[in-house]
């Protein structure tokens, strides 16, 4: 039986340890995807929840009283059961109704006016500089008109809705 040489043992064990580092790395690495993706999903509820427009210090001190609140089950079967029956409604409500829609604003928005686009199921899309989400047309539509913003229809097969809408009602609806 042939003996390996220390050189060869030591070159195994390095091997090993290069490929112990690795799995480390990999696995740091999902864990931080993970928390990533945790936060963007927190992110989401405090936007759903009409709180993205809040000073930071308001929202850090709403969170801080909530999270007081939360080592009492009762309160947390309390906020199981209303935040179940707001999604529910929020799901229902993006229904049949709801379509996709893009829109742009000649100049910068007024806070309170953005805020009204976001309870209208619109997010910004700061990559494409407009507004957009699944939302009901018309209601849309006369936000738009308010602000002089111009209206697309995302996913419209008939060729005469292609065209900006311009706050106006289009022919489809």
């Amino acid at each position: 039986m042939a003996r390996t040489s220390l050189a060869e043992r030591m070159s195994r064990l390095e091997q090993q340890r290069a490929k112990l580092a690795e799995q480390e790395a990999k696995l740091k690495t999902d864990e931080r995807k993970q928390r990533t993706r945790r936060l963007v999903e927190a992110g989401t509820l405090v936007e759903r929840a009409g709180l993205l427009d809040l000073e930071e210090a308001a929202l850090y001190g709403g969170l801080l009283s909530l999270a007081n609140d939360a080592g009492n089950s009762a309160n947390i079967t309390e906020w199981i059961k209303a935040g179940k029956t707001a999604l529910a409604g929020e799901t229902i409500g993006n229904g049949a109704t709801n379509e996709p829609l893009t829109l742009t604003f000649p100049a910068p928005l007024p806070t309170p006016f953005a805020t009204r686009l976001r309870g209208a199921g619109l997010r910004w899309n700061k990559v494409m500089q407009h507004w957009e989400g699944l939302a009901e047309h018309d209601a849309v539509a006369a936000l738009a008109a308010e602000q002089n913003g111009t209206l697309h229809r995302v996913h419209s097969t008939a060729p005469s809705n292609r065209e900006p809408d311009h706050g106006r009602k289009s022919e489809r609806s």
